[in-house]
This record gives C-alpha cells, structure tokens and sequence, in this order.
C-alpha cells in the first residue's frame, strides 16, 4: 500500500525551517512533527505521531493545514501566516482597514514595495494569510473561496 503522506525527517525538516527564515527572517523552532502529503502540502501536529506507523492507514491529511511546499517556495495558509507572521522580521505587507477588507474579499494588489515571494499580510494584529508579490508589482490573493467575505458583509 502507498502511503499518501509522509513525516518529514530531521534533515528535511531543518530544510523547511530554513526556508521560513530566509523568506521571513522568523527564527521559528516548533515542538511539532511536520508531515508533508504528496500534493506537497504541509501539516503540523503533536510530535507523538512519530510513534504511530502510518503505513497501516491510507491517510490523505492529518493536523492543521500548514503550508505548500512547491517548486523551493513555500506559500503559507492562513493558519501558517497566524504561527510564523508574529516572529516575521521582513516580507509583512501591514494593510488598512479598507485593504484587510478587499484582501478578504479575494481581491489582489497593486502595491510596490520591497518584498520578494510570499509576503505575509497583516491588519492590525491579526494575520490574514499570504500573498505571492510579482515583479510587476502586485500580489496575488490566495484566500480559499471558501474563507472570503462576500460583498456587503463586513467582518
């Protein structure tokens, strides 16, 4: 049986970190397992399930949805951004109250700025995921559909 999912081991998972610090400066150590599926999302749970061999279940996802890990970048979710976002020193777009709501709503950006990849977009003191910034200045929105606010509705 194929496993879907694998448990990053110590070697792959200081690789992760690694590039958490060069796209975000955060000197992130977590006390989590990190578990990577084959559409290359990330996951974190409790480091216990190191003990459990996942070989004996088909498992497509198990913890919080993370990250995605493609193509030597890494675009954190929304959950992600709330983890790394408060230990972020570089790559954090602060919005205002009209542009927390247009990102919300799954609008991109038209905004130059010194940031490269995936920059982290903060309102306040909250963290509302990330966006990829272009070399033509913009950045692309990838809140689920799911997770956006419809028109009209205010947060």
């Amino acid at each position: 049986m194929r496993q879907s999912i694998k448990i990053l081991a110590s070697k792959e998972k200081k690789q992760f970190l690694a590039l958490i610090n060069k796209q975000w400066g955060s000197d992130f150590k977590p006390d989590y397992a990190f578990l990577l599926s084959e559409k290359e999302k990330m996951y974190v749970i409790h480091p216990d399930v190191s003990k459990v061999d996942l070989s004996l279940f088909r498992i497509n996802s198990v913890g919080m949805y993370f990250a995605e890990h493609k193509r030597g970048e890494l675009r954190l979710s929304i959950e992600g951004s709330q983890i790394i976002g408060p230990l972020a020193t570089k790559n954090v777009l602060e919005l205002s109250d009209e542009e927390a709501i247009e990102w919300l709503r799954g609008k991109d950006f038209e905004k130059k700025g010194d940031w490269s990849g995936f920059v982290i977009m903060k309102h306040n003191n909250d963290f509302l995921g990330t966006g990829k910034y272009t070399v033509d200045g913009r950045i692309l929105n990838f809140v689920p559909k799911s997770r956006r606010l419809i028109a009209g509705e205010l947060p």
